[in-house]
């Protein structure tokens, strides 16, 4: 019963959160329903284009899930459910939800433009290109870790290709399976964004069928695969995400987001019903939640501070939430009523899920949470994608039984449509950056730079192409050594994203009083996790210890260092924006 306990306080906890702090937030700033978004105002039929608040809800959710909801608690459940109970819970009605809102706000009231822009309209030119600097860092891990993610979860055995299983194969494995799928959800999604868009087919009986053809193609997949090495699907993978990040939203990112958000509600929905089932029925099968409530302040992957916040990531807090939030879903915004359920509603949606991922993790904990010979701590072992489907696939039936197969290769195939919608956005998001970087502030698009020089590299095609072989190549090589360096960055970008926004309300006379705890958190979090990991690699080649000159530690210490330098400089000038905006508001008072 303790998994049915923590689902339920978790799910009344973060509604109250919704219901109260966001309505709150919402009532501090002042959303205006009456005021027009950047899509109204500026519909370009690309990127800034009106959607419907359920099809933009399902983009925003999407995206910003991506694979860490899953992957971060799970890892984190070394430390016992109990903190990253509290983690998910606090951090993402007080945190995360608060970061993801007023992102999404600040950007929707400064016409759509990214967090670059809006810090050089309070901390100056300078700091806008270093952020840009530091986002573009941290977008290269992001389509770095999720197409390795996703590759991985496509990917055919070495023993099938060399048997000469390629290309459409029947009887498929559970990866080829979620290859096919993902495929024909691609299809899928351009049918669905032609139909609704060029033919006025109206959102709910498109939405029907889209529903319906989804349950079909899923159907078909569970009879024929997609099998392809390893090579070949990164390869693909990064054409499909360089293209789609080119095309007008309203051709696949609006619609394949959306149809891919009710597989995701789905499986949650699974999920929660495994929990209940298993509450009441599983104690005659063994199934039990064992994971303990505290395991102690330090395990393998270290202290529980600052490691169980960078790790825990999207299921509370993250920094890529903030670059969705002003980058695509500001520019789809219809009416800034919708703000508060999508900018704070996803994330407290996606804490939810983390604590899903808590507790399938929680059930078969003896499987994946070893303790490590060398040290005796505890330690994560495996994959958290497999640990999340063989969780709850357990809840319903025995091990290895048709019915749990079945279970688990559907949420493998949930997990991919999380990381490949997160990949679309973080490509398209890559494009707008890198062409703000190069342009001048009175160059609006590409086309308007008046060097040659800085408008090919603004060209929105060269952007792309260098930010997703960059990635793709990354995403080639060891996951470990990108995973390593994505939360810390990750979190990092948080930390910048709450001082940004905090520093533009202070500029508009609004209370931004709620972002300086959650702000000076993250960035002392995330600060301490990059000394930690520069100091370690330092130490360990000082010491010659044997593969401390691999290049994944090499890429580690550089990234590390180069983001913590960035993140410093801009955490010192918004704090000397806030002084000056507290001097400013002193001035006035004696004044009068």
């Amino acid at each position: 019963m303790t998994a049915l306990f923590i689902i339920i306080a978790a799910v009344v906890l973060l509604l109250c959160g919704y219901v109260f702090y966001g309505s709150y937030l919402a009532k501090q700033w002042g959303i205006d329903p009456a005021k027009k978004t950047p899509s109204v105002a500026n519909t370009d039929g690309v990127d800034y284009v009106p959607a419907k608040p359920a099809v933009l809800m399902g983009h925003h959710f999407s995206s910003i899930a991506g694979a860490g909801p899953i992957n971060g608690p799970i890892q984190a459940a070394v430390f016992g459910w109990v903190p990253v109970f509290l983690w998910c819970v606090i951090g993402g009605i007080f945190f995360g939800g608060l970061q993801d809102f007023g992102s999404l706000f600040a950007s929707v009231r400064n016409g759509g433009k990214s967090v670059g822009e809006i810090i050089k309209s309070t901390m100056g030119k300078t700091s806008k290109k270093l952020f840009i600097i530091f986002a573009l860092l941290v977008l290269i891990l992001v389509i770095a870790s999720f197409v390795n993610v996703v590759a991985a979860t496509f990917l055919t055995s070495a023993v099938d290709i060399a048997a000469g299983r390629i290309g459409f194969v029947l009887n498929p494995t559970g990866n080829q399976t979620t290859a096919m799928i993902s495929f024909l959800f691609i299809v899928l999604a351009v049918l669905y964004g032609i139909a609704t868009n060029r033919f006025g087919v109206k959102t709910l009986p498109a939405t029907i069928v889209g529903i319906v053809a989804i349950v079909g193609i899923i159907i078909l997949g569970l009879h024929v695969g997609l099998a392809l090495n390893r090579v070949t699907w990164i390869v693909l993978i990064g054409l499909y995400i360089a293209v789609a990040s080119l095309i007008p939203v309203w051709i696949m990112l609006q619609p394949r987001d959306y149809l891919s958000s009710f597989l995701l509600y789905a499986m949650m929905f699974v999920a929660v019903a495994g929990i209940v089932f298993s509450a009441l029925f599983g104690s005659s099968r063994g199934i039990e939640f064992s994971l303990p409530a505290f395991t102690g302040w330090k395990q393998k992957s270290g202290f529980i501070f600052p490691t169980l916040f960078i790790t825990v990531a999207c299921g509370a807090c993250s920094g890529f939430h903030s670059l969705i939030a002003s980058g695509t879903s500001s520019k789809q915004l219809d009416n800034e009523k919708s703000a508060k359920a999508i900018g704070y509603g996803s994330m407290l949606i996606e804490s939810a899920l983390g604590i899903i991922s808590l507790i399938a993790v929680g059930v078969i904990s003896s499987k994946f949470i070893v303790t490590d010979p060398e040290s005796g701590l505890l330690a994560f072992k495996g994959s958290p994608a497999n640990a999340f489907g063989s969780g709850i696939a357990v809840m319903f039936s025995e091990e290895n039984s048709s019915f749990y197969n079945s279970v688990k290769a559907l949420l493998t195939l949930a997990v991919s449509v999380f990381a490949l919608t997160s990949l679309d956005s973080a490509t398209r998001l890559s494009r707008f950056m890198f062409s703000e970087l190069f342009l001048s502030e009175n160059e609006k698009t590409w086309k308007d730079a008046s060097s040659p020089l800085r408008k090919t590299l603004a060209n929105p095609l060269v952007g792309t192409v260098f930010m997703v072989v960059v990635g793709c190549i990354l995403g080639g090589l060891s996951l470990s050594a990108i995973w390593a360096l994505f939360g810390s960055a990750n979190q990092l970008l948080a930390g910048i994203a709450l001082l940004a926004v905090a520093a533009w309300l202070g500029s508009v006379g609004k209370n931004n009083k709620m972002f300086f705890i959650p702000m000076c958190f993250m960035l002392l979090a995330t600060l301490s996790q990059l000394v930690i990991t520069v100091f370690g690699k330092v130490s360990a080649m000082v010491a010659g210890k044997p593969n401390a000159f691999f290049w994944g530690n090499w890429f580690q210490l550089i990234f590390a260092a180069a983001m913590g330098v960035l993140a410093v400089i801009l955490a010192v000038e918004g704090f000397r924006t806030f002084v000056k905006q507290r001097n400013a508001v002193a001035d006035v008072r004696e004044a009068v």
